[in-house]
Parts: structure tokens; sequence; C-alpha cells
């Protein structure tokens, strides 16, 4: 049995499901979502939880789609009800990130030129210092998108300059090193 898929997922009152015969809709305070679902699992709502189920769970596949169905919709429940946001860290000398307008994040970060980065609609950030927060209802676009300014100019592994999570930990190497006594 799946240990993941079997627990229920629970919702406030704030939230409205939906459930159609190819799609989800979770509808809450923050906005709307919606999944299609796969013909193996069924879903149920009743009493502000969803259960999850699937028709053989026996089956390596079908239990593969019930840890994975069931961890989508807790996302898409805590997402209109709460959000999801993903902070980077810009380091280096002169490096500097600012946010035009309410979609577009302009980053200077050692090129000769500025990079403006457009936020797929439903995502916002805001820059403080050297910290930039992303934000938005849906956890996999959030971390796209934070995936994507981050490989704009990774960190290095020599200095560290560049952009990285707030957490992420940077294997350091040491520099070259010139031969004495020759």
């Amino acid at each position: 049995m799946s240990r993941i898929g079997k627990l229920p997922v629970k919702f406030s009152d704030k939230t409205q499901i939906k459930i159609e015969k190819d799609f989800i809709y979770v509808t809450g305070p923050k906005g709307e979502l919606k999944q299609r679902t796969h013909p193996f699992v069924k879903i149920d709502s009743k009493d502000n939880e969803i259960n999850v189920s699937v028709h053989n769970p026996k089956d390596r596949k079908q239990r593969a789609l019930w840890g994975l169905y069931r961890k989508l919709i807790s996302n898409m429940v805590q997402g209109v009800e709460q959000g999801f946001q993903k902070q980077l860290e810009i380091n280096g000398v002169g490096y500097k990130v600012a946010v035009q307008g309410s979609d577009k994040i302009v980053l200077n970060v050692g090129f000769s030129y500025p990079i403006e980065y457009k936020l797929p609609e439903g995502i916002s950030a805001s820059a403080e210092g050297n910290i930039i927060t992303i934000s938005g209802i849906d956890r996999q676009v959030v971390g796209e998108v934070a995936g994507q300014i981050r490989i704009i100019k990774k960190a290095e592994p020599y200095k560290g300059k560049g952009l990285k999570y707030v957490g992420e930990v940077i294997k350091r190497k040491q520099g070259k090193s010139t031969a004495k006594g020759e």
C-alpha cells in the first residue's frame, strides 16, 4: 500500500473542491488550480477531506500514481490556502537585482548587459537587498521559475559568486597555487 497515498488531504472551509470526470478543481482564497486526473485514480471528497485511491493497489504503476496524485492534490490545497515561495540569494561585487512592474526581473550579474526575465502569469517576485523571493499558488511553476532564474548565473565553486537558493551550500574548491622554489 502507498504510505503517502492512503493519507487524507484535509482542507479548510474557505477551500472548495470540485471533482469532474477527468479534472479536479481546487478554489481557495488565493486563487484556483486544476489538475487532470488519471483513469486509474479515484478521488472522493467529503467532510473537508479528500481521499485518493486506485482500482488495484497491488499493481506497481497504480501504487505510484496513488502517491503522486495525493501529493499533487495536497500541493494544490496548500497553494490556494497559503501559497508557495522560493528565495534566491545573489552574491558578487556589483551584482544586483531589481523588480520592474509586476512581471519583470532585471538582473545585473557580471554580464556586459542586464538580463531581463519576464515572469509567467500568477507568479510574483520581490527583491530586498540581495534576496529575491518568488511566490505563487502553483508549487511546480514557482520551482520552475526559481530554477530558470538561478541558471542565468549559477554560483561558481571558487568564490561563490552568482545565484543560489537560500540555505544551499556551495561546495567550494581551492584555487590554483603557485609552485614554490623553482
